[in-house]
C-alpha cells in the first residue's frame, strides 16, 4: 500500500512538471541576453475611445530572436506588459483578480507608470502564437492584449 502511495505520488510530481513546461513563460521562451539582441520593437500603451490597447496589436518574429521591447506607457493609467502562452496569461489574469496589487519580478513582464517606459529582453526559443497582455484588473477586457507570431 505505501509503495503504490509512494509510486502514486512520484507519477504525479513527474505529470505537474511536464505541464509545467508546457506552459507559461518557459513555452514562450526565456529571458534574453542584451548583448545578444537582433530585434528591438517598441510596443506603445494607449487608452483612446474608451478601449485601452496595444500598438501595435499583433507583431511577428522568428524563432530564436532575442528581442528588446521598449514599452512606452502613453495612456493616463498604468499599465503592465506580459509575454505568455495565451492559455498563461488566462491563469495569471484570474490570480491578478483575486491579487490586483501584484508586484512582477518576472523577466517576461514589466508595470510601466503612466508616460514612463520600460523594457522587456525575451529571447523566443518556441515556434507558435503567443501573448502580450496587460493583466491588471479590467486592463484585458478592454481590449489590452496583442498576439506574437513566431516562426
Amino acid at each position: 500500500m505505501l509503495k503504490t502511495l509512494r509510486m502514486s505520488l512520484v507519477a504525479t510530481a513527474a505529470l505537474l512538471s511536464t505541464a509545467t513546461l508546457a506552459h507559461g513563460p518557459d513555452a514562450a521562451g526565456e529571458a534574453g541576453n542584451r548583448a545578444q539582441v537582433n530585434k528591438t520593437i517598441e510596443i506603445r500603451m494607449v487608452e483612446q475611445s474608451g478601449r485601452m490597447l496595444f500598438q501595435p496589436p499583433e507583431i511577428t518574429i522568428n524563432r530564436g530572436d532575442t528581442v528588446r521591447f521598449i514599452v512606452r506607457n502613453v495612456g493616463e493609467l498604468e499599465h503592465e506588459m506580459v509575454i505568455d502562452t495565451l492559455e498563461g496569461n488566462q491563469r495569471h489574469k484570474l490570480q491578478m483578480q483575486a491579487n490586483p496589487d501584484m508586484e512582477h519580478a518576472d523577466p517576461n513582464a514589466v508595470r510601466v507608470e503612466s508616460k514612463k517606459n520600460g523594457e522587456i529582453i525575451w529571447k523566443f526559443t518556441h515556434s507558435g502564437v503567443f501573448e502580450y497582455a496587460c493583466l491588471i484588473p479590467g486592463h484585458y477586457e478592454s481590449g489590452m492584449h496583442g498576439r506574437i507570431n513566431v516562426r
